[in-house]
């Protein structure tokens, strides 16, 4: 992390958590119009998808995560960082191609979907001044995928990866990844639903990768902006983080 020496006074320090609380707000907005355009509920989408693919979607989001971990990280030294909105421009097209063919395609380009949407966490962290290449940052950014997802209802669960990093080591961040699989597969588990719908599956897939993409990279940045700004104003992390809290609770 790169320290920035520089004195933050309490107005700026609730400027900053304001804008974040801003973010925070905004992340989930796309899921809105996801579901108008799908129809019906968040949850009744998982209904959609056959029993075998449900029963097997937990143990694939983690093999997927696992993957992708691996896979984001790699691509720092081939591929550079890209600006946000080309980010969510790649998601939308692999969106769009994994629903155009229904289920099979989608189900193929879930990995790929879920290894460029880490990479754009990586991003993120590295904006605000942080090392995707140290192991904690790397804990960081699976941490991120622990928020919920933005069909799900605001439930105070997407605030739950705001706590305090455990020691990392390579146990911790395979013990992390099991941790987030279970939501994160509900969550990638919807957006294949969604996918499946007759004839809009395409666009279904465009739009669910971009509310995706979106929804994640503002988590990012609520996330690696309250450790960044815990440093800057010599803060303590959890304290800051209830502040942040109070201010998110005061929005809704």
């Amino acid at each position: 992390m790169e320290i920035i020496e520089k004195q933050i006074d309490a107005a700026e320090i609730g400027q900053r958590l304001d804008a974040l609380a801003a973010r925070h707000a905004r992340a989930s907005n796309a899921g809105i119009q996801i579901l108008n355009m799908v129809g019906g509920q968040a949850e009744g989408l998982l209904d959609r998808l056959p029993v075998t693919v449900r029963g097997r979607l937990e143990s694939a989001t983690e093999q997927a995560l696992t993957s992708a971990m691996d896979a984001a990280h790699r691509s720092r030294g081939v591929v550079p960082e890209s600006p946000a909105w080309m980010t969510r421009v790649v998601t939308t097209a692999m969106g769009a191609a994994g629903g155009w063919g229904g289920l099979p395609t989608a189900l193929a380009e879930l990995p790929f979907t879920t290894t460029v949407l880490l990479r754009a966490i990586q991003d993120v962290a590295a904006e605000n001044g942080f090392s995707p290449q140290e192991q904690g940052v790397r804990f960081d950014c699976v941490q991120v995928f622990a928020a919920a997802g933005p069909l799900d209802h605001d439930d105070g669960s997407d605030l739950a990866f705001l706590s305090t990093r455990l020691a990392v080591s390579g146990t911790t961040v395979r013990a992390l990844i099991a941790r987030v699989a279970p939501r994160l597969a509900t969550v990638l588990g919807q957006k294949l639903a969604a996918q499946t719908v007759p004839v809009l599956g395409a666009a279904a897939g465009a739009a669910t990768n971009y509310a995706y993409t979106s929804y994640y990279q503002q988590m990012a940045h609520v996330h690696f902006g309250l450790r960044r700004l815990a440093i800057e104003a010599d803060r303590d992390h959890a304290a800051l983080i209830e502040d942040f809290r109070t201010r998110v609770a005061r929005r809704g």
